[in-house]
């Protein structure tokens, strides 16, 4: 049978049963799609090329451990592990990676229902918590503002009442903490995603 008509399952069983080549097949089978999803997030070929390289070592270690078992869904797996390893080489930098929605798509189109939730609410808590801490940098008085109408949801009376200003005034420390949080957004480079 040709090898290029051997399913990934079947090429995943053949390599744990010690068909090295079988592995050789996969890649470069999956090099294009996987390699340009890294990139399309690092914007640096020798970066992306490294994620690459070490996407295909825990592949392989994961293999060899016998600790596969994602019944013939090799590329969302795979997909996933350099995804994973995109977003550790952007925490180990200190910077966010620009996951916009196109390149969410990719990614989420290729995973299964069950992941794609998962991968989402992970992507959405971590959002969320970027943006906890992107508030925390507004000065106080704005902080309070958007707090209670976006955490809180409050009305903007209510916020008048509460804080002891007027509802003018409410509104205008609420405009100027979306203007910050916009500034604070771009001086960190970082793009949210829904």
């Amino acid at each position: 049978m040709q090898q290029e008509f051997i399913s990934d399952a079947n090429l995943v069983s053949n390599y744990i049963k010690g068909e090295e080549s079988a592995l050789e097949i996969l890649i470069t089978r999956h090099k294009q799609k996987i390699y340009s999803f890294i990139y399309s997030k690092v914007y640096d070929r020798d970066v992306a090329e490294d994620i690459f390289q070490d996407t295909f070592i825990k592949v392989i270690r994961t293999l060899k451990r016998g600790a596969y078992n994602e019944e013939g869904k090799f590329l969302p797996w795979v997909m996933r592990i350099s995804h994973n390893l995109v977003i550790d080489f952007f925490r180990k930098n200190k910077r966010m990676p620009k996951f916009d929605n196109a390149g969410e798509f990719s990614i989420f189109s290729v995973l299964s229902d069950t992941s794609l939730n998962a991968e989402k609410s992970i992507i959405k808590e971590q959002v969320e918590t970027d943006v906890r801490r992107l508030v925390d940098e507004l000065p106080e008085d704005q902080k309070e503002v958007l707090l209670m109408r976006i955490y809180n949801d409050m009305s903007f009376k209510d916020i008048s009442d509460k804080t002891g200003v007027s509802i003018n005034t409410a509104l205008g420390r609420m405009r100027y903490a979306l203007i910050n949080l916009r500034k604070i957004i771009d001086k960190h480079n970082i793009v949210l995603t829904n």
